[in-house]
Parts: C-alpha cells; structure tokens; sequence
C-alpha cells in the first residue's frame, strides 16, 4: 500500500552572484521537469555562471530526498514541482565619472530555492492559504473556548463611562478705566 503523502525534498542555496533576471531564464526551464532532466538542462545550459548553482542545487535535493527516503533509486522517480529564485543582497559600489562625479554599480545576487516531490501534481501550499487556515484554526478554537465559558456565564462588566469634558472658566473682565477727574480725587 503506498503512502498518501508525497516525499518533498527541499535544498536551497543563498548569496548566488548572479542577477535574479538572469537565474531565472535557467529556473524557468528546470521547473516542471523530472529531476533527471532537469539536471541534464542546467549542465548544459550556456548560462554558466547560474547552471553550475542550479546544477549542484538540484543534486543536493535529490540527495535529501534519497536521504528521506531510501527506497528512491535515482532522479528519474522525482520532480521539480517548485523553483523559485529571490533576490538576494546587493552590494554597491562606485565608479568615478567626469566632473568629479561618481556613478553607482550594483552588484545583484540570487536566492534559489528547489522542491522535489515524488508526486508530479504537487503543489505546496501558498503563504496566503497558511494564513487562512491558520486563521481558521484560531476562530475555531475561539469558538470552542467560548462556547465552554459562556456555560459558565459570569455578569458582563459594564464599561466604565466617558468622562464629560472639562469646561471652560470664563474670562475675567477688565476693571473700568478711572477717568482722570476720579484719579486727582484720590
């Protein structure tokens, strides 16, 4: 009786120095694809400087898959069912131009990421859904603790009522002027 849950193998790898836009025109070939082939595409890709990432990547999954699960013989019985390739940390530098000016340079590199799956239909659950789920988790149990309290029902405190705002003194009058026929009196 074989198992219901697919084997998943991830591997990843961080700090590739190479633009993302160009990981991914390697990435976007290998996914979908059985691990084997996937392998054979990235050695042979002629974008060196990524397909040797990818190259090693896709095998150190296999690798974890085997590891996870001996009865796996070779690549053959895997697939890539995720690839995705982030953006890593971009160094900066500068040039001197004319004028005294300077001109920035930045430096890009990749985060790239691969699932192997022994099921081909395999789709990871997206962020969104995990919130979702959790959410839905969480009302549950909400709803559970209250339906538990509300058995021991306690009075409900009332809110303590607002404060009425402070009124304003009102403004002291000037006294009135002495004429001057009241000062020489005085």
């Amino acid at each position: 009786m074989p198992n219901s849950t697919p084997l998943i193998a991830k591997a990843s790898v961080t700090n590739v120095r190479v633009t993302p836009q160009k990981a991914r025109r390697v990435v976007n070939l290998i996914r979908g694809q059985r691990a084997d082939e996937a392998i054979r595409i990235a050695k042979f890709s002629p974008q060196i400087a990524v397909s040797e990432s990818v190259y090693t990547l896709l095998n150190s999954a296999v690798a974890n898959a085997k590891q996870k699960n001996p009865a796996i013989r070779d690549a053959s019985e895997l697939w890539v069912t995720e690839a995705l390739v982030d953006e890593g940390y971009t160094m900066k530098r500068y040039r001197p131009r004319a004028q005294g000016r300077g001109y920035q340079i930045l430096k890009r590199s990749s985060q790239i990421s691969v699932v192997l799956s022994d099921d081909k239909n395999y789709r990871p659950i997206s962020k969104a859904e995990q919130r979702k789920r959790a959410k839905a988790a969480v009302e549950a149990t909400a709803v559970e603790s209250t339906a538990e309290t509300s058995a021991e029902t306690k009075p409900a405190k009332k809110a303590p009522a607002k404060k009425a705002a402070a009124k304003k003194a009102p403004a002291k009058k000037a006294a009135p002027k002495k004429s001057a026929q009241e000062k020489e009196a005085n």
